[in-house]
């Protein structure tokens, strides 16, 4: 059931890329969530307390999370996803955030090749309340690294024929994870290099559903007013 609004102002994308350069997917993602605030916390790891915000994302990143050495961010980072548990603010975790969200919570995550393509979900949860509700099988994916072992209290709700953790979700408190990039869109100017949509249409995707989802499920109405 979605959770009733905090007191504050709507939904916070916290930008997890390290590169300057690669940050349109963080920004894209604030601007289909209207009304969001976006915070660079990799600059800034003082972000604007989570308690002003109906929920809170993370987007994706160059970064590994089992890199030898992060700056601050990260160990902030950590401890919000921590809290967001504990006190049940609405969290999503975007392809890196997702493999962060697991890390988090005591699970791996670890090295596979680099993916930058379509790719077809083969069975995920579509169920009211699910941020897959509605959701196409086939999205974007743009990433090298896999879930191999879910965090404490994560359930998988997507796979595909390379991952078993393609999508997770928290067990008891309003937390949400998806490897693919809901936020790529044919509307998107920018492409990696090596795109290659294989057999699929970008223009026929509708994973930016999630952010529609995500929204309702945090007690806000996409467009950003509440619910």
């Amino acid at each position: 059931m979605p959770r009733a609004p905090r007191s504050g102002t709507v939904i916070l994308v916290l930008e997890n890329e390290v590169d300057p350069e690669n940050r349109y997917l963080g920004a894209e993602i604030a601007r289909l969530l209207s009304g969001a605030e976006y915070h660079v916390v990799v600059d800034d790891p003082d972000h604007p307390p989570v308690e002003r915000f109906d929920g809170v994302v993370l987007s994706g990143s160059t970064d590994s999370v089992y890199a030898d050495e992060h700056g601050e961010w990260f160990d902030v980072e950590l401890d919000l996803v921590r809290r967001c548990v504990e006190e049940s603010i609405p969290l999503l975790g975007v392809c890196y955030g997702h493999q962060i969200v697991n890390h988090a919570l005591g699970g791996r995550v670890e090295a596979d090749r680099w993916r930058a393509t379509l790719v077809e979900m083969t069975e995920y949860d579509q169920s009211p309340g699910s941020v897959l509700a509605g959701v196409d099988p086939v999205v974007p994916a743009l990433h090298g690294d896999l879930v191999v072992k879910r965090g404490d209290g994560m359930a998988s709700v997507a796979r595909t024929a390379y991952d078993d953790n393609f999508c997770t979700r928290h067990r008891e408190a309003p937390v949400w994870t998806v490897q693919f990039h809901p936020e790529f869109t044919a509307d998107l100017d920018r492409r990696p290099d090596d795109w290659d949509p294989g057999e699929h249409s970008l223009a026929a995707v509708n994973a930016s559903r999630v952010f529609d989802n995500f929204a309702r499920a945090a007690g806000v109405a996409p467009g950003g007013q509440r619910a």
